[in-house]
């Protein structure tokens, strides 16, 4: 008995994924637009960026699933919503700007030797500069600054979460209920106000 019910399990199971795939239509990759793609993805987008893209994806997203969970009565909903819609824009622009200010700060502060020129306190300029860009080895410290950059951000956000993010969080919460309870009650008013007026 219980072998048969595995068989069937794995018969319908292998059925459904043979479904899945027949119906994925078939797809030609441009192997070189896509390397180009990824590259350039590479190139241009860096951690602000792409906390950016984080964030406005969960802003698109997250504040819907809230609206539409109906094990919770409508106010709860809206509450949720705008506490999720406060998280998000609080992390979204703390992190963006930390992370952009962070790689600004060790691009600031990891200058190569040709850069230098006219520059008082040369070694301040170098503090972060690797020993193989200053001995003329590497000669493009983008990644470097951008890695750094984001490491270093990621540690100094361990300590704005508590400090920045919680705050203006709770501040946004707060901000976007009363918007919601002024809401509610201007539309209650204009119930009963409407509903006198068909009385008369």
């Amino acid at each position: 008995m219980t072998n048969l019910s595995i068989n069937s399990i794995n018969g319908a199971a292998r059925s459904v994924t043979g479904a899945v795939i027949r119906a994925v239509p078939e797809v030609t990759v441009n192997y070189k637009r896509a390397n180009k793609t990824i590259a350039w993805i590479g190139k241009k987008i860096s951690s602000p960026q792409n906390r950016l893209i984080l964030g406005v994806s969960a802003l698109l997203s997250q504040p819907f699933i809230d609206l539409n969970n109906r094990k919770v009565d409508e106010d709860t909903r809206k509450i949720s919503a705008a506490r999720t819609v406060a998280k998000i824009i609080a992390g979204t622009l703390t992190g963006v700007a930390i992370r952009a200010g962070c790689i600004k700060a060790i691009d600031a502060f990891s200058k190569l030797p040709a850069q230098l020129k006219n520059v008082k306190n040369p070694k301040l300029k170098t503090l972060f500069t690797p020993e193989a860009a200053l001995n003329g080895v590497l000669k493009d410290l983008t990644h470097y600054k951008k890695a750094l950059g984001t490491i270093i951000s990621l540690v100094v956000m361990t300590f704005t979460n508590f400090l920045i993010d919680a705050p203006l969080t709770k501040f946004l919460t707060n901000k976007f209920v009363d918007k919601i309870h002024e809401k509610d009650k201007a539309k209650v008013v204009k119930l009963q106000t409407n509903k006198e007026v068909a009385h008369e």
